[in-house]
């Protein structure tokens, strides 16, 4: 038969991270999309390059084989089949070119290591999660100006907006904490709940179109119009973008806590939570409360107690966006792939009033 851009290529299932995973039906075109878009504003590899695959191949990493195998560029899977810091940066050292895709968890656990840019690091493209501000700074202490960093979501495969490495070289902090400017051939907006377009600074939801957004969910029709509206998809997630052109995430709607009719964004109190030298890791969520509707609680990994972090957030956030209450773990929930699993968060927040 004759090519049909139209045609499905690829079931690709999203994470699940806020519910039931769906499978996002993926055209040719769709990835044709993604694949000109990352050579064109990420990374352009040629034959003699090294795609890692640190990341689990379900995901982002496996969905980027496509730029790289049509460069002829060579595919690495780790011996260990997951992700190991040290033998990641053994394979960057022994391997041409190497590039990769990780989740920013990943980034912090090269950190970790101590170890020095290894001799044949070309590009470490990150995504699928949060990456906060001080974890992003060390990371290009450590290794330097190789990171790239993308926002996407199944549903539009990795491509919607984008910062590439030279935008990392002397960016001041707003373009850091930001997730870019939208990709080659993708438009993005930030809708008001009316469906106008919210001004530059203020917060709606993401909305993208273009080549790269999927057919829809397979076998669900619902979720399809849902997702879907006059051709724009529309992602979940919450953000604003700046007068100089730069989408700042906020949080997925459904993780944004309404405590007193006032919205509190979790990510702007984890990241303050992350800036005390005593925190690893925390996840904020909203737990019911019959006075406020919802309260902050926050999940903490490390050795601050509750009075040095109440004390810490004093002069870095408002008091009604400060944790009503603490829990402290010895590991986040993460899925495979390293995102923090909000909903376990959430069920636990409950549990333990």
């Amino acid at each position: 038969p004759d090519p049909d851009p139209s045609r499905l290529a690829w079931l690709f299932y999203t994470s699940g991270t806020t519910g039931r995973s769906k499978g996002a039906m993926l055209t040719h075109r769709n990835l044709m999309a993604m694949t000109v878009a990352h050579l064109a504003d990420l990374d352009d590899p040629d034959a003699d390059c090294s795609l890692i695959h640190g990341a689990p191949m379900s995901h982002g990493s496996g969905l980027y084989i496509a730029p790289y195998v049509l460069r002829g560029a060579r595919q690495v899977v780790p011996a260990s089949g997951s992700f190991d810091a040290d033998e990641f940066l053994d394979l960057c050292g022994h391997h041409h070119g190497a590039t990769a895709f990780l989740a920013p968890t990943m980034v912090a656990r090269l950190v970790h290591t101590g170890r020095e840019r290894p001799a044949h690091l070309r590009t470490l493209i990150y995504g699928g999660g949060p990456m906060y501000l001080g974890d992003l700074k060390r990371a290009l202490t450590a290794f330097g100006p190789v990171f790239a960093q993308l926002y996407g979501q199944g549903e539009a495969p990795m491509t919607i907006t984008g910062l590439h490495r030279a935008d990392h070289v002397g960016a001041d902090d707003a373009i850091l904490g930001s997730v870019g400017y939208p990709r080659s051939g993708v438009e993005v907006a930030v809708l008001r709940d009316d469906g106008t377009r919210a001004s530059a600074g203020e917060v709606g939801e993401i909305v993208c179109r273009g080549d790269v957004v999927m057919a829809g969910y397979w076998n669900n029709p619902d979720a399809t119009a849902e997702a879907i509206k006059d051709g724009w998809l529309f992602t979940g997630d919450k953000g604003s973008f700046d007068d100089r052109g730069y989408l700042t995430l906020r949080d997925r709607s459904k993780d944004v806590v309404i405590s007193g009719g006032s919205n509190i964004y979790p990510r702007e109190v984890e990241e303050a939570l992350l800036a005390h030298p005593g925190v690893t890791e925390a996840g904020v969520v909203g737990a019911p409360d019959a006075e406020w509707g919802e309260i902050v609680v926050a999940f903490i990994v490390g050795e601050a107690s509750a009075a040095e972090l109440d004390h810490h957030l004093l002069e870095r956030i408002a008091r009604f966006k400060r944790p009503k209450r603490y829990e402290f773990v010895d590991a986040l929930p993460k899925n495979s792939y390293g995102k923090v699993l909000k909903r376990q968060l959430r069920s636990l927040a409950r549990d333990h009033r």
